[in-house]
């Protein structure tokens, strides 16, 4: 990767719906050469997709938490059966497994207190092999969906 891939990388981060025209001018070429970059970029796994950033608001989700999840056990037949699990709970919007303890993070989001609540309580709770969770209530977001350095 050179640095006019890294460029190309940089502006489709800002906008993601440039045509290739406009993505040519950006980064400085001409529109074969940008597609042929553009097209290797995606085949090569480096530009996963494309997607529209949703404001959150807009779908009545104003509340957010950070779960961090203790295991009851470690095993791998446990570890994969929660990752399974909580990958199909749709109103957790982000999971990682961590070094050390907790065992996991979530980033969480639902429309209120109430509906988190009942999100913990019901089905998080239940999730295979927890032990504890604990929840941490995002106040406001300080830097959110900035583009990778490149």
């Amino acid at each position: 990767m050179d640095a006019i891939d890294r460029k190309i990388l940089a502006v489709l981060q800002e906008d993601g719906r440039l045509t290739i025209t406009e993505l040519a001018a950006r980064v400085g070429l001409s529109v074969s050469p940008c597609h042929r970059r553009l097209r290797e970029l995606e085949r090569g796994g480096t530009i996963r997709g494309y997607r529209a950033i949703v404001d959150p608001a807009a779908l009545g989700l104003t509340f957010q938490a950070l779960v961090f999840v203790t295991m009851r056990q470690e095993d791998r037949d446990t570890l994969l059966g929660f990752e399974a699990a909580v990958a199909r709970v749709p109103e957790v919007v982000q999971a990682q497994r961590l070094f050390g303890d907790p065992d996991y993070l979530l980033r969480v989001i639902t429309a209120d207190l109430t509906a988190y609540q009942e999100l913990e309580d019901d089905v998080l709770s239940a999730l295979p092999g927890v032990q504890r969770l604990n929840s941490t209530l995002v106040m406001k977001h300080v830097v959110n969906d900035r583009p990778l350095p490149t």
